[in-house]
């Protein structure tokens, strides 16, 4: 922190923002709460305005001190791309890009990206965040993340794409599963076996609800959870099917431990594998590398999941 160009006030403002406690923001920065409390003070003396409400269970941020962490985000993103640029007009591609990604590229593409990452650029550092695409695109319009990693991007201004990939919508099933007897799959097949549904949150739980409402009409065994791993684990059981991509279960397609089932309906949901950064912002060095790396090892779990028959 000390390093930092953003002022020290700012710095702790935006700790107890993100801890909602002037004593865990103390912790964190190994300073005395008395000199934290005393930089917030200042801050709202000078701004004229109240940051917190000061709540029994700590600080509450205002509707000012809300704006006021925005803009903090952002200058440190800034600072980032700054000190980065320095580094590379010496020579050196050297600084942090943070990433938001899906939770389901925990198991499947981070892991590689981060090797690929530490291997070829040891002098870059990352900080990777996950949660669904809504929650991507909020931390990279509010400064919180540089690239996004995402599916079924939304057509938007203020985000810039730097890479799509269409993927087939569809289910996994387990190896020996009798839908995998069919030479063609419907939604019509698929609600006759016990479903597990992944969470509200992802567009294509949304999409499924809106298009195919009737699928909701009877529980018929189904399963909602907001956890990729259990809707997984159940596909795997070979009871239940899943609606996923398959970029979603490809290391369990690369395995063989899961089948992929295209669905044939002609208004069935067109996937996307997505890579963004903020549209206002210029392409940062280190950021493209890190976009570029990430295109290399989703094409190559793609092509794993989809080489095993």
């Amino acid at each position: 922190m000390s390093r930092s160009l953003i002022p020290a006030a700012l710095l702790y403002f935006d700790r107890v923002a993100a801890t909602g406690s002037i004593q865990a923001a103390a912790r964190a920065q190994n300073i005395a709460a008395s000199a934290i409390d005393r930089q917030i003070i200042g801050l709202e003396e000078r701004l004229g305005v109240k940051l917190f409400d000061r709540v029994p269970k700590g600080m509450r941020l205002t509707a000012a001190g809300e704006a006021l962490v925005r803009l903090v985000h952002r200058w440190r993103a800034e600072e980032r791309n700054a000190v980065a640029e320095i580094f590379q007009l010496q020579g050196v591609q050297q600084g942090q890009v943070n990433v938001f990604a899906m939770d389901s590229h925990a198991t499947t593409i981070l892991p590689q990206l981060v090797q690929s990452i530490a291997a070829a650029h040891p002098l870059i550092s990352l900080s990777i965040q996950v949660g669904s695409t809504d929650e991507a695109v909020a931390a990279l319009l509010s400064g919180q993340a540089d690239l996004i990693i995402v599916f079924n991007l939304p057509q938007r201004t203020d985000v810039r794409p730097l890479w799509t990939l269409p993927l087939p919508f569809g289910c996994v099933v387990a190896p020996h599963h009798p839908l995998l007897s069919r030479p063609d799959v419907k939604f019509q097949d698929v609600v006759t076996y016990p479903i597990a549904l992944q969470s509200r949150s992802l567009l294509i739980r949304r999409f499924l609800e809106v298009q195919y409402s009737w699928l909701f009409a009877e529980p018929h065994g189904r399963v909602e959870t907001n956890s990729l791993h259990l809707v997984k684990n159940l596909a795997r059981s070979g009871t239940y099917v899943a609606f996923t991509s398959q970029l979603d279960a490809a290391t369990e397609l690369a395995e063989g431990t899961l089948r992929f089932l295209p669905l044939t309906e002609i208004d069935a949901l067109p996937q996307s594998s997505d890579i963004a950064i903020d549209a206002s912002k210029p392409l940062n060095t280190l950021v493209q590398i890190v976009a570029d790396n990430a295109v290399t090892v989703i094409e190559a779990a793609l092509a794993a999941a989809r080489a095993n028959p």
